[in-house]
């Protein structure tokens, strides 16, 4: 996969199928090892099929299937013909989702990492352990990440949590971290938008238990978030600072950044293509 990979939700992605190979074709052509499908995208896995038929050696990820929102037969069938069609290069990357969700859909949030781990060794007990990948953040996660899947899929977490989950995963198993950046050194700008993309965060437990855990308190957590909260979730400013924030994620035992590019609108309506070229060529993929 290389060190830098892009991630975005499934739902800004082109519905044409052309028109998603167009895309898939250049972000391989930028260099990026890798493309993280967020968003929780379908169990038919059919934009993964679509990027990954229109490369030749592009990783795609599922960063990540809700377990709350999928069915698990399904799924692994979806795994079985990708494998076919495109060994070595689909990792599918589950986890176990929010309280909100799994309510909306008429169900109780319990026991999750239980109902996560009765997933991996039940219905996608024929997904090899080396071809799928957990969204881990707390320490029984990501040992059970160790234990029964290639690695884990850190989210919305900072540097030093990538260096307490490597202490935990150990030296083997695959450790992808996401990082958000804006490309831009106006600060009002970039947290305007780092706010937009943000807030929803900030009422879901599990992320808001961990970050808390790095230097944060109740008051940066609160509301729409305090700059200093902003400002650990969001990498902006010079190339270079840009650079430097998601190269903390590797020096801190990450194998592999997942990058997620925001905008001034703040989270993504459509892919930004043009960003991505501009990011790829500040992580020095093209002259």
């Amino acid at each position: 996969m290389g060190r830098y990979g892009l991630w975005a939700p499934a739902r800004i992605w082109p519905e044409q199928d052309d028109d998603v190979a167009a895309v898939a074709r250049e972000v391989e052509g930028l260099g990026f090892g890798a493309f993280w499908v967020g968003g929780s995208p379908s169990d038919d896995l059919a934009l993964v099929d679509a990027i990954l038929g229109a490369t030749s050696t592009l990783v795609v990820g599922t960063s990540i299937v809700d377990i709350w929102t999928s069915d698990g037969d399904r799924l692994a069938a979806s795994h079985r013909r990708i494998r076919e069609a495109f060994p070595g290069r689909f990792y599918l990357g589950v986890g176990s989702g929010h309280a909100p969700t799994a309510e909306a859909r008429g169900q109780a949030y319990v026991r999750p990492l239980s109902r996560l781990k009765e997933l991996l060794t039940g219905a996608l007990a024929g997904v090899p352990k080396d071809e799928r990948m957990i969204a881990a953040l707390g320490p029984k996660t990501l040992e059970a990440a160790a234990e029964l899947t290639a690695g884990a899929l850190p989210y919305l977490m900072p540097p030093a949590h990538t260096a307490e989950a490597r202490r935990i995963l150990g030296d083997g198993p695959l450790l992808v971290p996401e990082q958000k950046v804006f490309l831009g050194t106006d600060a009002d700008v970039a947290r305007r938008a780092g706010r937009r993309a943000l807030k929803p965060y900030l009422g879901l437990p599990n992320y808001t238990r961990q970050l808390a855990a790095y230097g944060l308190d109740e008051a940066d957590l609160a509301d729409e978030g305090s700059d200093r909260f902003i400002d650990s979730a969001l990498v902006w400013g010079e190339d270079t600072t840009v650079r430097a924030g998601i190269d903390a994620h590797l020096d801190a035992g990450g194998d592999h950044v997942a990058v997620q590019v925001l905008t001034e609108a703040g989270s993504p309506r459509e892919l930004p293509l043009a960003e991505w070229r501009r990011l790829a060529g500040l992580l020095g993929l093209t002259s």
